[in-house]
């Protein structure tokens, strides 16, 4: 294969503003073939702005129609399983958006289809890509730190609860702040942790400000009809033994504007990740350790480069399906403990 024909499932600002330009600006032979949206207007404009030859109001009628190599995923979360699965069964390689899905039934489903294909399916974590994440990975994998026995998570805003979209409506995208910046941070540190399979889940959530008008520092939201959280609280035992503990809010009384921020402890060493700090004791002293210099990058960017490589020279994605089952396990699994009020076992 020596270009990638590209479909794209989704037409929104997440296909438009990241994974076209993206695929274009890759450095590899990429094709943008066609773009599928039930907003036909949306799907035109979008193969317009990029010349994308083929519009489809069906992603199915697109992967029945078109001869496709890969699908970008960039739908509502409620429609990423039955799309991403679709795409597999059809023998295209998957870029899903995150998070995998909505339910720990459909990420298994997901699961068994990219196996059953043999296709690729990834999902969008980017945070993975950023070079302080890189560089941490480096540290772990020298055994700098030692064993990593506990995270710390904040994805806060103080009021970014976004104005545009579909984010707070629970039915198109199974909830709020947990499942879009949170996962984000929960991801990194999993990744970090080594993607250690979780034993016992704790959650609580809160709805506190979104339900009524306020200041909006990402535009007006539509407070009538917000149906996530505000707040997600959650705390995770593994079943190697290591802990993480959750914060994430898309409105919360806080002093800065956002936090995003991994915290790790290992019994050699621990780390900040956003900005990165390290900390050890080396030579009878407590050191402090920050990198002089990080290249700027853009992790979208970054994401889409790998996947179009691994599409091209059959490597595996840093993101995995597997890996998409756990984080679906410990989202949902905060979720039904803050509704249930008991802890969720596996």
């Amino acid at each position: 294969m020596s270009v990638l024909r590209v479909g794209i499932i989704g037409a929104g600002g997440i296909a438009s503003g990241v994974h076209i330009p993206s695929y274009l600006n890759s450095g590899y032979k990429v094709e943008i073939v066609a773009i599928a949206d039930v907003i036909v207007d949306r799907a035109q404009q979008v193969a317009e702005q990029f010349t994308i030859p083929h519009v489809f109001t069906s992603y199915k009628e697109m992967l029945k129609n078109v001869e496709l190599d890969a699908i970008s995923v960039c739908v509502p979360n409620k429609f990423h399983a039955e799309a991403t699965i679709a795409a597999l069964e059809a023998g295209c390689h998957v870029l899903c958006e995150k998070p995998p899905a909505m339910t720990v039934e459909e990420a298994q489903l997901m699961v068994k289809a990219a196996s059953d294909s043999g296709k690729i399916l990834t999902y969008g974590f980017h945070y993975r890509y950023r070079p302080e994440v890189e560089i941490a990975k480096s540290f772990i994998d020298a055994g700098e730190m030692g064993d990593i026995y506990s995270a710390r998570i904040h994805a806060i805003r103080r009021r970014g609860i976004p104005g545009w979209g579909v984010f707070t409506n629970k039915e198109l995208q199974g909830g709020g702040p947990l499942i879009d910046i949170g996962v984000h941070m929960l991801d990194t540190a999993l990744y970090l942790m080594g993607y250690p399979e979780p034993e016992v889940v704790l959650g609580k959530i809160h709805q506190q400000i979104g339900h009524k008008k306020g200041v909006g520092l990402f535009g007006e939201w539509d407070f009538e009809n917000y149906t996530v959280e505000d707040m997600a609280i959650g705390m995770v035992t593994f079943k190697n033994g290591a802990t993480l503990t959750l914060e994430t809010a898309f409105a919360a009384n806080v002093e800065k504007d956002e936090t995003m921020q991994v915290s790790l402890m290992g019994n050699k060493g621990g780390a900040d990740i956003f900005p990165l700090k390290i900390y050890q004791e080396k030579y009878n002293t407590l050191i402090d350790s920050t990198p002089a210099y990080l290249p700027e990058v853009n992790g979208h960017q970054l994401e889409i480069n790998q996947f179009v490589a691994c599409c091209l020279e059959g490597k595996t994605p840093l993101s995995t399906p597997e890996q998409g089952l756990i984080i679906q396990k410990i989202v949902n699994a905060i979720y039904e403990s803050a509704e249930t009020g008991k802890a969720i076992e596996y």
